[in-house]
């Protein structure tokens, strides 16, 4: 299996929501990748937030509309409230939503590559997840073809009428052709193990299911659940790597549950060319992997007042019941319960809210 070339890339689509997304991209390196990207993405704005070293210069392609973050600039906007921006670690991307102004948000790694469909075309993966955030969610009932609101589908017989206008999408998250985002176990025991399955289909996430998000090909709402998409303390002088995303995931899920809000899984694909090392990985995740045990049902349990009307109020409620219910696993969990409360705090000197309107309608 190999990714699509610049040049079958090359034609060039009517871009969506022009002037209404922002592009975040996390690196260490020169972003050579994006030449590929070029026929998709040059139409818009990227912010790109630098992980590492900040005196290291970061190579662009020409002709890209971008803004470039590093360690420095997030010290100087943030000042103290920076210490909730993990350092070392992907996580960093998460500035680049709080600093970002548009409604939507797409955010992929330096890795991903464009993947071809079965017809062996270039799949323009931005667009695939605008059609996903600009149809509604159906988390109260599951359909069974799938994504109604997709050409070719609908409601199945037996489907409520009363639930067919959906709920606003807040997030679509995509998947990955060749190396598959498995955890360092999976890994060590599947070295060679390359997903080559396209499986033509969007669904909506059930309300009350959670599901392991990942960031590296991923968009969403930005005023809808931004604020939600906080992925936590990671790297450098943290006890854990490798759940920066999936604690964005679970507290995103139950929030959006909570105000009525929908999540898509599914397409789009994109090309995940490198494997990371296990070994690496295994020394970021093995806490994680113990910790998840109890993580999961926490969420799985946690229950939000019906006066948290705002992503805000919802995250803040979060913070707390992390910080009563999660500290007696270990104390970093009371480390990052501070730092939720100080992320939603930098969120709102940066974006400040009109008039608290109401993300959703709580259940």
């Amino acid at each position: 299996m190999e990714p699509a070339t610049a040049t079958a890339a090359a034609a060039p689509p009517v871009p969506a929501l022009k002037d209404e997304l922002d592009i975040v991209i996390p690196t260490i390196r020169n972003l050579d990748f994006l030449e590929m990207w070029r026929p998709f993405f040059q139409p818009y704005h990227l912010i790109i937030v630098q992980d590492g070293d900040p005196s290291k210069i970061i190579k662009v392609p020409e002709g890209f509309d971008y803004e470039l973050y590093n360690r420095n600039d997030i010290n100087k906007i943030l000042g103290p409230k920076a210490s909730c921006i993990s350092f070392k670690d992907s996580a960093c991307r998460c500035f680049g939503y709080m600093v970002s102004k548009k409604k939507y948000v797409f955010t992929i790694d330096d890795d991903c590559f464009v993947a071809k469909d079965p017809a062996g075309k270039p799949i323009n993966a931005l667009e695939q997840h605008i059609k996903n955030l600009l149809s509604p969610s159906t988390p109260f009932f599951f359909n069974t073809l799938y994504d109604p609101f997709r050409d070719g589908a609908d409601f199945v017989r037996g489907y409520p009428f009363s639930l067919r206008e959906g709920v606003p999408t807040a997030v679509s998250h995509g998947l990955w052709l060749n190396i598959p985002d498995y955890d360092a176990p999976t890994q060590l025991v599947k070295p060679l193990e390359r997903n080559t399955r396209f499986v033509d289909a969007v669904l909506t996430i059930p309300r009350g299911t959670l599901f392991p998000m990942c960031g590296m090909n991923l968009a969403f709402d930005r005023e809808l659940i931004g604020p939600a998409m906080y992925f936590g303390l990671m790297g450098d002088g943290q006890p854990i790597g490798r759940y920066d995303d999936m604690w964005a995931g679970w507290c995103t899920k139950v929030i959006c549950d909570h105000l009525g809000l929908g999540v898509k899984t599914g397409l789009p694909y994109i090309f995940h060319s490198k494997a990371s090392n296990p070994f690496v990985n295994l020394r970021k995740e093995y806490k994680g992997i113990f910790w998840q045990e109890e993580i999961i049902p926490f969420f799985q349990q946690a229950v939000l007042p019906k006066d948290c009307t705002t992503v805000q109020k919802c995250y803040i409620e979060l913070a707390k019941q992390v910080k009563e219910k999660l500290s007696k696993v270990d104390p970093y969990f009371d480390k990052l319960a501070d730092a939720m409360v100080t992320w939603i705090e930098a969120w709102d000197e940066l974006n400040p809210p009109e008039a608290a309107v109401p993300n959703g309608k709580a259940k």
